[in-house]
């Protein structure tokens, strides 16, 4: 029998042998299994509304409406970023969750300091991305993505499906093949709504302290933590 047709994956053997099957599979089909395995309360996409996420909650929708959709708010999110959930919340039928770190921006300050991104990046996205992500997935059993090969050296190993030891379930990574290239033409031909800040040279959109432009040249997330030997918030090791 294929691993596909058996109970959705629940340990690290068994997403190896179902990624084996989803090696090279369309987005679309990698989401269709991911949403059909796994309960709808057991399974949520990660969204930050970037332009990979958008395009995932297109998908996603389509295939399961009412999909659960959960969110980072870290309080330091750029305008176009909450203006761009609005639209995409307004426009696909989706379940969107808000999720918030535990300290407010005043109780980090009065217990770790002022501008705690500025000096401890790594601290300051374990407060505000990692422990409130970590909270979440304890109630699931996978999680979708939008992460790709092409946006890190970090991720040039990324599988359709793949089990996720720092939190412990499967973790399903639907364009993780897909070029940028692909990503805008999926967007375009769809028209479906995005961060414009992706079109000021922001491919890579975080915090609004800890992001800026790329420059000609640089890297997708080369605007991101810049002045730090660092490339991801903790999230996706």
């Amino acid at each position: 029998m294929s691993a596909l047709e058996t109970a959705p994956p629940r340990t690290p053997e068994e997403t190896a042998a179902v990624a084996a099957e989803m090696a090279g599979k369309s987005p679309h089909e990698v989401l269709r299994w991911a949403l059909g395995a796994f309960p709808p309360d057991r399974i949520a996409i990660a969204c930050s509304f970037g332009a990979e996420d958008v395009v995932i909650v297109h998908m996603a929708a389509q295939i399961l409406p009412g999909v659960r959709v959960f969110y980072l708010d870290t309080d330091l999110l750029f305008p176009e970023t909450y203006a761009t959930r609005d639209r995409v919340a307004a426009r696909y039928p989706i379940r969107l969750e808000q999720v918030r770190p535990a300290l407010s921006l005043e109780e980090q300050a009065r217990r770790y300091g002022d501008d705690l991104w500025a000096r401890d990046p790594d601290l300051c996205c374990s407060l505000r991305k990692v422990e409130p992500l970590r909270g979440v997935l304890a109630g699931l059993w996978a999680w979708i993505t939008g992460i790709r090969r092409e946006q890190s050296p970090t991720r040039a190993h990324a599988r359709e499906v793949e089990w996720d030891k720092k939190f412990g379930l499967v973790k399903v990574n639907p364009l993780v093949r897909w070029t940028w290239e692909e990503v805008w033409g999926y967007i375009r031909g769809n028209e479906i709504p995005y961060n414009p800040l992706h079109d000021r040279n922001y491919p890579s959109i975080g915090c609004i302290h800890c992001t800026r432009p790329v420059k000609p040249g640089e890297h997708f997330r080369a605007g991101r933590w810049a002045g730090f030997q660092k490339t991801e918030c903790g999230l996706h090791e």
